[in-house]
């Protein structure tokens, strides 16, 4: 990977053509990225699947915002087998097994903080809170979206799980933010997607404690909205998407207006970017090693879907 990110890296690419599939339409933005659109549920799903390790490495990133591109030029619409259908939810889930998303790229971090590299970790960080401020916000579309979390939800991982709407997570899925243990803290929206949810104390002590937390409890905290048997996760969403046909449209103003009253601005994500960053650049050799072993740690867990 280019150690001082070039911007070009991050920037958005071209639409791909979309494929019709049985259930609906499938569009491949990257070997890292597929979309499919479920003409049934009218459901947009979005399944990633990052390498080398299941993070949010740039190439993903270009490629999420190339998809949310995509989205934005829909107007809420997708035309599937002739004739136009409305989007009204959009799903993040994963491809890796086991994984939903283990987070920042931290060897990334590494290169760039050893680099003294402030402006790529700025841009890398800038990159983050666009694709998850877009989520957060719809699309600016009349539309839920929706987090499917099946299995490690770390870190950056766990901050976009936090940008939807609602959260459903199966059951042996876990979640944390491990930022601490190196002296850091997550810094691409976690502090603000939390607060809103569960209140400043408990918001802390979950960034502060570096404990892995499992679904039944971020359940009981009313981080997540539902927790499911395994496997029952996409039965799930299909379920709650069923049982809200008839009042879709005002839960989804709900969520709008729910949105409104706990305002997150793009411009306060992107302040905490930068505490993030200056807080980066003051690691020292010590708090390096203990990242590096988070960063064989991914590897690790990208090869086996455990944490030792």
């Amino acid at each position: 990977m280019e150690m001082h990110l070039p911007a070009a890296l991050l920037e958005a690419r071209q639409f791909p053509i979309p494929q019709p599939i049985d259930s609906g339409l499938e569009l491949s933005f990257s070997p890292q990225l597929r979309v499919n659109f479920d003409k049934q549920t009218r459901a947009m799903w979005s399944r990633w699947a990052p390498e080398p390790r299941a993070c949010f490495n740039p190439a993903l990133l270009s490629s999420i915002r190339s998809y949310y591109d995509f989205l934005a030029a829909s107007n809420g619409q997708i035309s599937c087998g002739g004739e136009d259908h409305p989007i009204d939810y959009v799903v993040l889930a994963s491809d890796s097994p086991g994984v939903f998303n283990l987070g920042g790229d931290l060897e990334l971090f590494r290169q760039l903080i050893d680099a003294r590299d402030r402006a790529g970790l700025l841009r890398y960080g800038r990159a983050c809170i666009d694709v998850l401020y877009r989520n957060y916000v719809a699309h600016d579309l009349p539309l839920t979206t929706i987090s499917l979390v099946q299995g490690e939800c770390l870190g950056g991982g766990f901050e976009a799980a936090l940008s939807s709407d609602v959260i459903v997570a199966e059951k042996s899925s876990r979640f944390g933010f491990p930022e601490i243990l190196f002296n850091m803290f997550p810094g691409m929206g976690a502090y603000s997607f939390l607060e809103r949810r569960i209140g400043q104390r408990q918001a802390e002590e979950v960034l502060t404690s570096g404990k892995v937390y499992s679904a039944d409890e971020m359940l009981a905290l009313g981080v997540i909205d539902a927790a499911v048997d395994d496997g029952q996760g996409k039965a799930e969403v299909a379920s709650l998407i069923k049982r809200r046909t008839r009042s879709r449209n005002g839960l989804a103003a709900l969520a709008a207006a729910r949105r409104r009253v706990h305002r997150i601005d793009f411009d306060e994500l992107l302040d905490i970017v930068q505490i993030w960053v200056d807080s980066a650049m003051r690691l020292n050799p010590r708090d390096m090693k203990l990242m590096q072993r988070l960063v064989t740690r991914q590897n690790g867990l990208g090869e086996s879907q455990q944490i030792h």
